[in-house]
């Protein structure tokens, strides 16, 4: 058994996989990838070359390849993958997997509220809509699959962030330049920190207006079949419509039974 093997690493697929077809230099650059998961999230330049199965000066070449499309973050002699590495999978997810499970809860939610709910997913700093139900236009800007918004200010956003590791999150703070959308905004770090611990600890987040004067909602975290949270869903109202404490108390519970759904029929895929 190789090193690599012991250490949970997948060998890199042989060369004559796919006949002549075969690029092995994407295979590689893909084994890169592989080497990192939920158990070694960073790792220093001989552990990926063990890992990945390759010589540490190609999988120098690799990982500064990845580091310049924005996909890997050096860290002093660590490595680690950004969120940026979600994107490869959002052509699926969009296409089939995810929004295809959350699509009839979320029609179901939104029938039994009579409110707007979404779906979204972390690409670098911003949320971006992957499923949507509305009901009515409660927000100025129009919002449609792929629309993007800053997390930090979304209920949706908090979820997603208060998920991530400490150095990660901090990181993804740092570049979100934060500033405050409406006089509500949480705009002071320290604060945002607390509040995505609170949110971490509570597991939802209730956001009100903080991106838009007026725009109250509640998000929940989906998690994969591996437990991390892959997703978040939220309803949105309008203060005009709902306080505060009714959709604490009474669209917050039909939000987590929700996600807990979803959740379910994501684990028999």
């Amino acid at each position: 058994m190789t090193d690599s093997e012991r250490a949970g690493a997948e060998p890199a697929p042989a060369p004559e996989q796919g006949g002549g077809d075969f690029v092995q230099s994407l295979a590689r650059g893909i084994a890169v990838i592989r080497a990192f998961d939920a158990e070694f999230p960073e790792l220093t330049l001989s552990e990926v070359a063990r890992r990945a199965e390759m010589p540490a000066a190609a999988a120098r070449r690799f990982l500064r390849t990845l580091e310049a499309l924005g996909y890997v973050r050096a860290t002093g002699r660590s490595f680690a993958l950004t969120p940026r590495i979600l994107e490869l999978g959002f052509s699926y997810l969009s296409a089939l997997s995810l929004p295809e499970v959350m699509q009839p809860h979320l029609e179901r939610l939104s029938r039994a509220l009579d409110e707007s709910v979404s779906a979204a997913v972390l690409s670098d700093t911003d949320i971006v809509y992957v499923a949507r139900v509305p009901t009515r236009r409660i927000m100025t800007v129009g919002i449609t699959i792929g629309t993007r918004f800053p997390a930090y200010a979304t209920s949706m956003g908090r979820v997603l962030l208060a998920a991530l590791p400490a150095a990660e999150q901090a990181t993804l703070l740092s570049e979100s330049g934060v500033t405050a959308l409406t006089p509500r905004t949480l705009a002071e770090t320290p604060e945002l920190r607390g509040e995505l611990d609170r949110v971490a600890e509570q597991g939802w987040a209730i956001v009100d207006g903080e991106l838009e004067v007026g725009l109250r909602s509640a998000a929940a975290p989906i998690r994969g079949r591996d437990g991390r949270v892959a997703a978040a869903i939220n309803v949105s109202t309008s203060a005009s419509r709902e306080t505060v404490a009714r959709l604490r108390e009474h669209h917050l519970p039909q939000l987590l039974e929700t996600a807990a759904a979803i959740e379910a029929d994501l684990r028999l895929l």
